[in-house]
């Protein structure tokens, strides 16, 4: 008995064959993928940096490819914010809500430092669900510790402003700054003692004095402590 001849020419089994190479498509454009371009973008060439055109050409699309995603450079650099703070751990609820509170704070700034061009962001109008979820967080843990009305919304935005305005000035400050244009300034109040003495004892622009770790915990501390001790129902005068 023998075996039906194939039709076509003869082929080796499948088994003893080499696959030729194919070339693999590029992955679907999604939004997902634009921010994470973009972000890749701001943290390599900040806010100034980044453009549609060139967004597009990290990505090796069309520019016009972007347009079906995101309707303009604002809604990339909203969605590249939000994404940033889902970088901050949502910590495990306590029954230490200041202990909440500095945890959730700590991530957020560490996020700030690790995407220098965040801070400067975090004054638009922020609706992300990363945002939201923290805020949310933040927020429930000062109800915990007895903040309500005027007094919540005045501790919410001092923590608030207390953060964006330390990570942006660490970021500038050692991140970006030439470390002789640091030391230039420091000198520049030391040569100055007559007219600066206060600043000049305190160790003003002398990072080598105070850590901005120990700095920051410590105002972070003053703020908690105030949240704590004003009255719920008194609005601030």
């Amino acid at each position: 008995m023998t075996s039906a001849e194939p039709d076509g020419p003869t082929t080796s089994p499948v088994w003893l064959r080499t696959e030729q190479p194919r070339t693999r498509r590029r992955p679907p454009l999604t939004a997902q993928r634009i921010v994470d371009a973009a972000v890749a973008v701001l943290d390599e060439h900040g806010i100034e940096g980044l453009t549609m055109r060139g967004l597009a050409q990290r990505l090796t699309v069309t520019a016009t490819a972007l347009y079906w995603h995101v309707r303009t450079k604002d809604d990339v650099l909203d969605l590249a914010l939000d994404q940033i703070f889902g970088e901050v751990p949502i910590p495990a609820v306590t029954d230490d809500w200041p202990h909440d509170v500095r945890v959730l704070v700590r991530g957020w700034r560490a996020a700030m430092l690790a995407h220098p061009w965040a801070p400067g962001l975090v004054g638009r109008p922020m609706l992300g669900p990363n945002v939201l979820a923290r805020t949310e967080f933040l927020q429930s843990a000062l109800v915990r510790g007895g903040c309500r009305g005027v007094h919540l919304a005045v501790v919410t935005r001092t923590l608030a402003n207390y953060v964006i305005g330390a990570s942006l000035t660490e970021a500038t400050w050692h991140r970006t700054a030439d470390p002789q244009a640091r030391a230039a300034a420091r000198d520049h109040v030391a040569a100055s003692a007559d007219i600066y003495p206060t600043l000049t004892a305190s160790g003003h622009l002398d990072d080598s004095r105070w850590d901005d770790d120990l700095l920051f915990e410590a105002g972070l501390d003053g703020i908690l402590r105030s949240a704590a001790q004003h009255p719920a129902d008194e609005a601030p005068h």
